[in-house]
């Protein structure tokens, strides 16, 4: 058994996201198109008597509202392969986030993903591809996608991938802050706003489905093309329950970005540039007005090992 293994795992954008109907077990049904992007975290899994986990920033420093006993999806995830292959001994899991913490980037979901790649490899357990994305849908809808990286259509609840052609490098400055949104509190928002009578953000009269038009958006490496496929049903919700989102979406229009949009559930708010240094001008700008501002790129790879 090696000493450790180095995980690095994506944050994601999701460039379109249809919101289904609420069904009766309080969940939706969406399509969504994700991008990984090159803001990712890292975890590293050292052999141990018991199961432990220690999260802090990229300097280092302790990352609040991040849990650290079984409420933490890495966690879960390094019980969960533990189960799988019958390992009885357990882990202390290392992990250094850079992906905003409850900002719609699925950084939860990349730790997990991490843990997952991480423990296999730890333990020598020899789990298959598909056997890891198994794993990853019980814990969560975006966890499969971290897996698997690049560019690609989620339907369901986000968790049945197939992988999505882009033929370009995309550039984007993300803005975070230092408050979170609730992914829950995001959706109860949009059922409220569809249920008093918003006609634009009414779900379809049928499941969920991606527009091809942003697939051929991906396909074309325009930003221009990408920048008018763009959808986010959560966005008014964000917004309405975040102003300063509808503001901060304003302020990147005026700074020279070909579009903007909520990453997710929010807050993150993702700005799609016209290239690399279309972008960094970009970042210093909003950086200069105050703002959060960090220049990323995609399609990025999905959780892979960097050191044993």
């Amino acid at each position: 058994m090696p000493g450790s293994v180095r995980v690095r795992a994506p944050g994601k954008i999701n460039l379109f996201l249809e919101v289904g109907d609420v069904q009766p077990d309080g969940y939706h049904d969406v399509a969504s198109v994700y991008q990984a992007v090159s803001l990712v975290e890292q975890v590293t899994a050292t052999p141990a008597d018991a199961f432990s986990v220690r999260v802090v920033d990229e300097s280092g420093a302790a990352v609040p509202g991040v849990p650290t006993d079984d409420r933490n999806l890495a966690l879960r995830a390094a019980r969960l392969v533990a189960r799988e292959v019958g390992y009885l001994g357990g882990v202390h899991l290392d992990i250094r986030k850079a992906v905003p913490v409850a900002g719609g980037m699925g950084g939860g979901s990349a730790d997990a993903a991490a843990a997952l790649v991480a423990c296999d490899a730890l333990w020598g357990a020899g789990l298959t591809s598909p056997a890891l994305h198994e794993l990853a849908a019980r814990l969560g809808a975006d966890v499969p996608f971290s897996l698997l990286g690049g560019s690609a259509v989620g339907t369901g609840r986000g968790d049945r991938l197939s992988p999505a052609l882009a033929r370009a490098r995309f550039d984007w400055v993300i803005v975070t802050d230092g408050g979170g949104l609730s992914t829950p509190a995001v959706y109860a928002e949009l059922d409220r706003l569809r249920g008093g009578g918003r006609p634009d953000i009414e779900p379809a009269p049928r499941p969920p489905a991606v527009d091809p038009v942003i697939l051929q958006a991906l396909r074309s490496g325009s930003p221009d093309v990408l920048a008018g496929a763009l959808r986010n049903d959560l966005q008014d919700a964000a917004c309405a329950l975040r102003p300063d989102l509808a503001d901060l979406l304003d302020q990147g229009a005026a700074a020279g970005a070909v579009a903007g949009l909520v990453s997710g559930s929010g807050p993150t708010v993702a700005f799609l540039a016209a290239g690399d240094e279309s972008a960094r001008r970009l970042q210093q700008t909003l950086s200069a007005a105050g703002r959060r501002a960090r220049h990323v790129y995609g399609p990025v790879t999905g959780a892979k090992v960097v050191t044993r």
